[in-house]
């Protein structure tokens, strides 16, 4: 039997809500509706206790940061909890140390900041939530701010819009890892079609 690859969503203190959740609902639904794809996603958190979100929703992790198995993607979400990350020197080597193991990095909204904070975004294409593409070019002018873009993908690290293009860019990830037909199957599973109201 093939090993299971896993796929970790960071949860930290005044994360973005729906950063982290709108991944994980369509992740978790490919992973446990069609588990025979080799998948398995869950959440993490540094000391592998419960957070509170940026809106005060409380959510686990299934496992801390120090005792989480090895990852195949990563996930850092965005939110006002971000901020403090760009000056945390521990937090940012713990996202280096992810880059040299974790094949595929990826973020939503403010995540982005962190990863070029880090220094993981020199010379690469980028995006994050709309009202942060100035701060994204701060620590370094040759990150591409693609402001137009709901996510990019440059290969080994894929960055996401703000908040719900998360969830557009979890699809992507299924198609990317599966296949566009089982992003097109989970799409119509979690019923997102998205048809603005206004």
């Amino acid at each position: 039997m093939e090993e299971v690859r896993r796929i970790g969503i960071l949860l930290f203190p005044e994360v973005e809500e729906l950063d982290a959740i709108g991944p994980w609902e369509v992740l978790s639904y490919w992973t446990r509706a069609f588990p025979e794809d080799g998948w398995q996603v869950f959440c993490v958190s540094a000391g592998g206790g419960p957070v509170t979100c940026a809106k005060g929703l409380r959510v686990e992790a299934h496992h801390g940061t120090a005792d989480m198995p090895p990852l195949d993607v990563l996930l850092h979400p965005g939110g006002r909890g971000t901020r403090p990350q760009l000056r945390d020197e521990e937090h940012l080597e713990w996202v280096r140390a992810q880059r040299r193991t974790v094949p595929l990095m990826t973020s939503v909204c403010t995540g982005s900041l962190v990863y070029a904070a880090a220094g993981l975004l020199s010379g690469r294409p980028a995006t994050t939530h709309w009202a942060s593409l100035d701060r994204l070019r701060e620590p370094d002018p040759t990150i591409d701010v693609r402001p137009d873009d709901r996510f990019v993908d440059d290969g080994d690290t894929i960055t996401s819009a703000g908040i719900s293009a998360g969830i557009d860019m979890a699809l992507h990830l299924v198609s990317r890892l599966s296949s566009p037909a089982r992003a097109r199957t989970v799409r119509r599973g979690v019923q997102y079609d998205p048809e603005p109201p206004v």
